[in-house]
């Protein structure tokens, strides 16, 4: 389906544009790909260490339409990563979050239905499930403004993807770790009881794809996750490394929550399991509510979230196992 294509990446020199990358740019998928960002020193690097004829680079930011929209002609697919995704820092600015996050996607969609681009995946995060931060809010308001736009886009398909923390993504906690143990300096653990999502950013695009192609207009994507404590986390790395820093516990930092949720209960309800994935489909109930209010559904109740703590759990040795899987670490390693 992507052969002789156009793709656009938004926040494309961010982590999951680099995975996207690896994957498809010595491929015969996608006959031009472009990047699209604000950061004219992050594309650069990119220009030079790659090298590829079929990279194109736009700058722009999601918050202006017109900039987005120059960049979408003549696209056939759009991942939409493009976001502000630091709990601190939405915290203490969340009108900034709100103009990436919920403003820039819609953007990003009207500038695809302009466009006539087949597909749009808008990637999300577990904190939009029940949020309790700024960053959680947004992306939850991101996902609404997501699916009530799939409603009414005649030419592009809107679909969304959810997951849980990407392994040794920019601005994560292994990548803070790791620089720890090679400075010598104590682990900072927020609360070492505290459980997270575990997937690695080929799993993240593994999920895009999944969403590409089975998805339809309004579908949200779950990846089906292990998760694991932070404290055994940093216990692995620590034994992976052969390193004896000592763990400080720091407290819970703005935002945060003691688990993460990736489906709620009532998405639950809907949810279809595809193996690796669920599949929630979008709600498309009109505005005619009398038929809301008279009749509920009974067995809501009784169903879990999928969240962090019930999924299934990752001991220390399984920890293990998953972070060598780090092309990261195992070059930390090797070094």
């Amino acid at each position: 389906m992507f052969k002789n294509k156009i793709l656009l990446i938004t926040g494309g020199t961010g982590s999951f544009g680099n995975a996207v990358l690896n994957r498809f740019l010595h491929t015969e998928h996608f006959k031009e790909i472009r990047i699209f960002s604000r950061d004219e020193k992050k594309q650069d690097d990119m220009r030079n260490q790659l090298r590829n004829e079929k990279l194109k680079f736009y700058i722009g930011d999601v918050r202006d339409y017109n900039s987005i929209e120059k960049a979408m002609r003549g696209v056939d697919y759009v991942f939409h990563a493009a976001a502000l995704k630091q709990v601190p820092s939405c915290e203490f600015f969340p009108i900034e979050a709100t103009k990436t996050n919920v403003f820039g996607t819609q953007n990003v969609i009207d500038a695809a239905e302009y466009n006539k681009v087949k597909k749009v995946i808008c990637l999300s995060t577990d904190k939009a499930a029940y949020p309790i931060n700024a960053m959680g809010i947004s992306k939850a308001l991101m996902e609404k403004v997501a699916i009530a736009s799939s409603r009414n886009c005649k030419n592009t398909t809107v679909c969304l993807t959810r997951y849980g923390n990407v392994m040794a993504s920019r601005g994560s906690v292994i990548p803070l770790f790791i620089n720890q143990i090679k400075n010598k300096e104590p682990l900072t653990i927020t609360d070492p009881n505290m459980t997270r999502f575990l997937m690695s950013l080929d799993e993240a695009v593994e999920l895009v794809l999944f969403a590409f192609e089975h998805g339809n207009s309004g579908d949200l994507f779950v990846n089906k996750a292990p998760a694991g404590t932070i404290g055994d986390l940093a216990q692995a790395l620590k034994e992976l490394c052969d390193a004896n820093n000592e763990v400080k516990i720091i407290g819970t930092r703005h935002g945060e929550k003691l688990y993460e949720t990736l489906c709620t209960r009532e998405e639950m309800m809907k949810a279809e399991d595809m193996g690796e994935f669920y599949r929630i489909p979008a709600d498309n109930r009109d505005l005619n509510y009398a038929k809301y209010f008279s009749e509920g559904v009974e067995d809501i109740s009784k169903i879990e979230d999928y969240h962090s703590h019930n999924t299934k759990q990752l001991d220390v040795e399984e920890m293990k196992e998953l972070l060598m899987k780090l092309p990261m670490l195992k070059e930390e390693l090797e070094n």
